[in-house]
């Protein structure tokens, strides 16, 4: 298990080197720690409603906040990351941008893509100030430092937003449940940066166990429980190096497409399935479907001509679209069954048991390329994996998709070999050396936030 004492000790030295005088004297810095995830199962299947696996891995985002009563309001943000994405190093946004959510999204938006990552952490003082839980001419200083990578599906985004959110409350003396701090992070996603994501990324950044699956109930967030994987089988993650982005067109696409088509099956039915696609049955999925099986391929136009709109409340149905309704409305339905049948088959512990879980994942990622959130890059890291033998029990793409980390259940005993293997095989046929994601830590209210003062 990493130890995230580490990471504030690379924090402390990146401060010091990077940025010495960033923060004002004698006046307390709040500092807090947020895991990335691996998505073991479940992926874009939390938004509707599914039982989703998720662990928290080694690296992780930190933050620091200090309030700033003297700037009227003014937030400035340092990333020591920022750099080597081609980003602004530090920016300043004026009191004006915290009117509201929206004030700050127009206002990140109306600015070059090299200054748009501030959000995630101004997004926090953003919806703090809207929900009455900080003064609205406080401002505050973050200094921020990352070791999730970016675009990998591996929540950089969540673990900043998680971070930052905490180490803001504790700046303002705010309190709140795990919980609801995830549900706020969530929204930075969606009303600030305009991201349409689900919660499970939030969640298991807070509340994340290090070594377990956490087990989410994404209806909308009903934790349920952890299970952990027996001693001789672990999980890792591969980067294909293809960047993802829930902001991205094709994960935007394949989610209105999944309530298209659960629109489509409530007015069959006459029913709301209580709020969420995944409380279809596959069973009665199939007897909603025998007769009038759901389009293929549906165009907005079409789909608003007879439907009107959808029950999603951060996306919108574009009549000039042309959405894969079918593959994206039984994608949640039958991955909501395999996350279930996945778990039952850990607590099993038997290697038959593992062979079935691993492909249980093998199905997942299939059935992503089905949605066209597939990417040639991962079919070939999933397919290497298989070639590895029976230590590897099966792999699948995760997050959103679209790019990013493919997911591998290997035996301990074999872990090394196969990691190499892969690493070999994919860099040569590629010319892309994928990273490895390794490791497990714990979420952030495992670690307590720091108090820290600078002279």
């Amino acid at each position: 298990m990493h130890n995230p004492e580490l990471d504030f000790d690379a924090f402390d030295a990146s401060l010091r080197a990077d940025a010495p005088g960033f923060f004002v004297p004698d006046v307390p810095v709040y500092i807090a720690r947020a895991p990335g995830r691996l998505d073991v199962m479940g992926g874009i299947a939390d938004y509707s409603g599914s039982l989703v696996a998720e662990m928290p891995i080694a690296q992780a985002a930190v933050c620091a906040c200090q309030r700033d009563d003297a700037s009227g309001g003014a937030v400035t943000v340092h990333s020591a990351n920022a750099s080597t994405e081609g980003f602004q190093t530090e920016v300043v946004l004026p009191a004006g941008v915290f009117t509201n959510p929206v004030s700050l999204l127009k206002w990140i938006r109306d600015r070059d893509k090299s200054v748009r990552w501030v959000g995630y952490v101004a997004g926090c003082v953003s919806l703090l100030r809207a929900e009455g839980l900080t003064p609205r001419g406080a401002g505050a200083r973050f200094f921020l430092r990352s070791e999730v990578p970016l675009g990998a599906g591996v929540s950089s985004s969540a673990s900043v937003e998680v971070a930052s959110m905490r180490a803001v409350c504790a700046a303002f003396g705010v309190e709140m449940s795990g919980l609801d701090l995830a549900r706020l992070c969530q929204r930075v996603e969606n009303d600030v940066m305009d991201a349409p994501c689900g919660v499970m990324d939030q969640v298991t950044s807070v509340l994340g166990e290090a070594g377990k699956l956490l087990l989410l109930l994404c209806q909308p967030h009903a934790v349920q429980g952890t299970v952990a994987f027996p001693q001789e089988w672990t999980v890792f993650g591969l980067d294909s190096g293809v960047k993802h982005s829930v902001g991205g067109t094709g994960y935007i696409g394949v989610r209105v497409a999944a309530f298209m088509g659960y629109k489509i099956l409530s007015d069959r039915a006459k029913s709301g399935f209580g709020g969420y696609l995944c409380n279809v049955s596959p069973d009665e999925y199939t007897r909603l479907t025998a007769n009038d099986p759901l389009p293929e391929m549906l165009s907005g136009t079409d789909f608003l001509r007879a439907h009107q709109g959808i029950f999603d409340t951060v996306t919108t149905v574009e009549p000039g679209v042309v959405y894969p309704v079918r593959a994206a409305t039984e994608h949640p339905i039958y991955e909501n069954q395999r996350v279930h049948q996945f778990v039952a088959r850990l607590r099993d512990g038997s290697d038959a048991a593992f062979a079935e879980a691993g492909e249980l994942m093998v199905a997942a990622h299939r059935s992503y390329s089905r949605c066209g959130i597939g990417t040639p890059e991962t079919d070939l890291l999933v397919d290497l994996a298989q070639r590895e033998g029976s230590t590897v029990a099966g792999a699948k793409i995760t997050g959103g998709g679209s790019g990013g980390t493919v997911c591998v259940l290997v035996k301990k005993s074999d872990e090394e070999r196969v990691t190499a293997s892969i690493h070999a095989s994919y860099t040569a046929k590629t010319g892309i050396a994928p990273r490895l994601i390794r490791g497990t830590s714990p979420g952030a209210t495992a670690t307590p936030v720091r108090v820290a003062g600078w002279k």
